[in-house]
């Protein structure tokens, strides 16, 4: 065994370690004093063995991508392989989701208590209820909003409710969506690595991409959707600071990062990556007005309607501590929800993490450990934030899909691309999980 094999495996041992270490320290809090709100520490779930529907599917998806994937990654023409990509990465997903069942993995994931389908009959007149929508953040409000609608710009919420106005109303259309439409951030962060690095880069993250463990929790919940979106602004923004077309891509991308504001609070951290994008951009400049112009669009828009989101965030950060924000202790999360996110990334992520710090001399290895990076800073400092105690293994999955892109730098990917799999399929068919 060469010495960069042994320290890859030593850096996914450590990732063990410290799944281990928050599962044995956490079970120890949660029975103390039950303050860490969670069933299975560190990640919100409950200890259930169980097969389903989708075991098979997975099953087979995961073969066919650890014995074929990486040597399809490398021969497919380039638009084939991003369908290809998107298409195995749904199959996976889906099945995944299957594994629980059909309501309870996918058509009732999004009509729990918590979920934005309980609210969508109080939005018949979308402006007035986007201009009442603060007065019901705080807990101890009249007819107080459930957890993900206040904790959440008032666009997750308008996005499903749009959804039901054209017609593809209740949870099962909910899970299709966010599955379909979240399982496209693969093709848009190849893109943006391809752009951005090199394509052999790109090609080798492929399969890593679409054997994310981080499906568990892509199907079906609505961070998938907000992966989507954020993926595919940073996309466009890749190809307008490259000069492809810096107009048109210019404008999307500021309309996606739009957007992408109005769906999450935490994703103003996509600032982060965007900032590295722009850094590595050989072209600028030009975009620029173009990106202002559509970013100002979506807040543009929401404002007009009534909705005022600095406003909504203040009384987000009070609603956060009223619940289980001010039992779960930070001096326990900020560590453990690293370890979350080992769940997300894999084994084969804390490999290649221990690769990107390369020659600056070697141009598209380098590019793309500076798009790892921003990815990495931006997860810490959401982390350090307070504001992502525990549930990262979703809330975190639009920093986590960057990440992925490091398993590029690893040699044999087949047997890491196992690990992934493994990982993926032992969480769906142990545990229960919420989301």
């Amino acid at each position: 065994m060469n010495r960069d094999l042994r320290r890859d495996l030593y850096a996914a041992t450590a990732a063990a370690l410290l799944v281990v270490a928050a599962a044995v320290v956490g079970t120890g809090i949660q029975h103390r004093d039950g303050s860490l709100r969670v069933n299975w520490p560190p990640l919100l779930a409950t200890w259930d063995p169980h097969l389903g529907p989708g075991t098979p599917a997975a099953i087979a998806v995961a073969v066919a991508v650890v014995a074929h994937g990486p040597a399809l990654a490398a021969r497919l023409p380039w638009r084939p392989l991003l369908f290809a990509v998107w298409g195995t990465a749904m199959a996976w997903t889906w099945s995944l989701a299957l594994v629980d069942g059909w309501h309870l993995g996918v058509a009732g994931r999004l009509t729990t208590r918590n979920e934005y389908l309980q609210v969508i009959g109080r939005f018949h007149d979308i402006p007035g209820a986007l201009r009442d929508f603060t007065h019901h953040i705080l807990i101890d409000s009249p007819g107080n909003w459930p957890a993900h609608v206040a904790g959440h710009p008032a666009g997750a919420t308008v996005t499903f409710v749009l959804l039901d106005r054209i017609g593809l109303g209740g949870g099962a259309w909910a899970g299709a969506f966010v599955i379909t439409a979240g399982t496209t951030a693969t093709a848009a962060v190849l893109i943006a690595v391809r752009t951005l690095a090199d394509e052999r880069l790109a090609r080798r993250a492929a399969p890593f991409l679409v054997l994310a463990p981080g499906a568990v929790w892509m199907g079906a919940s609505a961070d998938a959707w907000f992966t989507a979106v954020a993926a595919w602004a940073l996309a466009l923004l890749a190809l307008a600071v490259t000069g492809h077309h810096p107009v048109p891509t210019g404008f999307a991308s500021g309309l996606l990062f739009g957007l992408t504001f109005y769906l999450s609070y935490g994703l103003t951290l996509i600032a982060v990556l965007a900032a590295a994008v722009l850094l590595l951009g050989s072209h600028r400049t030009r975009p620029l007005p173009f990106l202002l112009a559509g970013l100002a669009v979506v807040p543009a828009v929401f404002t007009a309607l009534g909705f005022n989101w600095w406003e909504a965030y203040r009384l987000l950060v009070t609603r956060y501590y009223q619940g289980a924000g001010g039992v779960r202790p930070y001096g326990y999360w900020v560590w453990a929800n690293l370890a979350c996110t080992v769940f997300i990334v894999g084994p084969a992520t804390a490999a290649g993490l221990r690769r990107v710090r390369v020659p600056r001399t070697d141009r598209a290895p380098f590019r793309l450990a500076v798009l790892v990076t921003a990815a990495l800073l931006a997860l810490l400092l959401a982390d350090l934030s307070g504001m992502s105690k525990a549930e990262t293994e979703r809330i975190w999955l639009p920093f986590a899909m960057w990440l992925l892109a490091c398993c590029a730098f690893l040699p044999r990917p087949r047997a890491w691309l196992a690990a992934q799999a493994a990982l993926a399929l032992l969480v769906n068919h142990l545990l229960l999980t919420f989301w």
